[in-house]
């Protein structure tokens, strides 16, 4: 074996490799970001609770318990309610995930030696969410218990008793048994609908790998032309397998479609043209179907599972947080749960429309921009 030999051999692939982006990327790049996006597979703790208080009691003891489920930071209260009606109005927009509500006369049940409630009402959509957020107030319920029966340990038995009886009554707004599956299914149609956008790419990526890419541009189609006469096939595509979805969830799996047929159609093919234009980007910068299918993946399937709000709530964290609502999938998973399980119509859900809208132009005119300089 000649050394001189190996060293060439190894210095033609380290050229090759630092010469080509994409293969430096998937030989560098790709194995750290894996690393991290697959991290989150192992921690799926749920962050920051956003919790609303109504307190009908208002008392130093109902003060006392509300500090001290918030002492730590990861309850934070948005909002002290007057209102009834504003429950609604708080878990239907996602400003709160839990509301607490501290009975009228909670005080002086709790210190008469009878039980004493306080009702707790969750947001139902995220199902996994919900059930941890769930323990952790009630693990902050018997640790207020718990100091409370210390600090009054010293009044007797009586009070050790009535504090002792302090009681969480749940309710799940929107999903009642808190089942995972009517969670899941309406989340996941973000992922399953990712294949026309995968089909797309690999229809392009081909075209180039087979060379007949070469040949449509001697013809007199125009650039815009083609790009958009083949998005228009899928994303029609797409739409039709929407509807097999949508029959598939509701009939199969009894998940409840609470918003209408017309919206979601419409919202679909919204997230269709943010997904094909990604697509579109991607198969203007690789040339072979591999690799296509590499980025579309990288892109879509990994983090929507675990960054885009389908398994735990987008992290907080302002990195996670940018590259979550810079995927399509994180918008469309809060759609699909809000067109399914709340009932949702166009106007509340104008915010992630109108931003999968952006990233579907976006991508039209940098695949555009791409395909010119493709053809120069």
């Amino acid at each position: 074996m000649s050394l001189r030999r190996l060293l060439v051999v190894a210095r033609k692939e380290f050229c090759h490799i630092t010469r080509d982006l994409r293969l430096l990327f998937l030989v560098t790049v790709a194995p750290g970001f894996l690393l991290v996006t697959l991290s989150y597979v192992f921690a799926l703790d749920v962050g920051q609770v956003d919790i609303a208080v109504r307190d009908l009691d208002r008392t130093a003891l109902s003060r006392d318990l509300v500090s001290h489920i918030t002492a730590d930071g990861d309850f934070d209260v948005v909002a002290w309610l007057h209102q009834e009606e504003s429950v609604e109005r708080l878990l239907t927009h996602r400003v709160a995930d839990i509301v607490l509500v501290v009975p009228r006369g909670f005080s002086e049940t709790a210190l008469s030696g009878e039980p004493a409630q306080i009702q707790c009402i969750v947001d139902g959509v995220d199902a996994l969410g919900a059930s941890q957020s769930l323990g952790f107030l009630e693990s902050r319920v018997r640790a207020f218990v718990a100091s409370m029966a210390r600090s009054r340990a010293g009044l007797g038995a009586e009070s050790l008793t009535a504090v002792a009886a302090l009681e969480i009554r749940e309710r799940a707004w929107y999903n009642k048994g808190l089942k995972s599956l009517i969670s899941m299914v309406p989340g996941l149609m973000a992922v399953i609908l990712c294949m026309p956008a995968l089909a797309f790419a690999l229809a392009l990526a081909r075209e180039k790998e087979m060379g007949s890419f070469e040949s449509l541009i001697v013809t007199p189609v125009r650039g815009v032309e083609y790009l958009i006469g083949k998005l228009l096939a899928y994303e029609v595509g797409g739409v039709v397998s929407s509807v097999l979805a949508l029959l598939v969830a509701t009939i199969w799996f009894q998940v409840p479609l609470r918003g209408t047929v017309l919206d979601f159609l419409l919202l679909t093919a919204d997230y269709m043209l943010a997904s094909t234009g990604i697509s579109l980007v991607v198969a203007s910068l690789v040339h072979n179907q591999q690799t296509a299918m590499f980025l579309i993946l990288m892109i879509f399937f990994v983090p929507s599972f675990f960054l885009a709000g389908l398994l735990r709530p987008v992290s907080e964290e302002p990195i996670a947080r940018a590259v979550a609502y810079a995927l399509p999938s994180t918008h469309f998973i809060s759609i699909s749960r809000a067109l399914f399980l709340k009932g949702l119509g166009l106007s509340a859900l104008r915010t992630p429309a109108l931003a999968l809208l952006g990233i579907g132009l976006a991508c039209q005119v940098v695949s555009l921009v791409l395909f010119d300089k493709k053809l120069a």
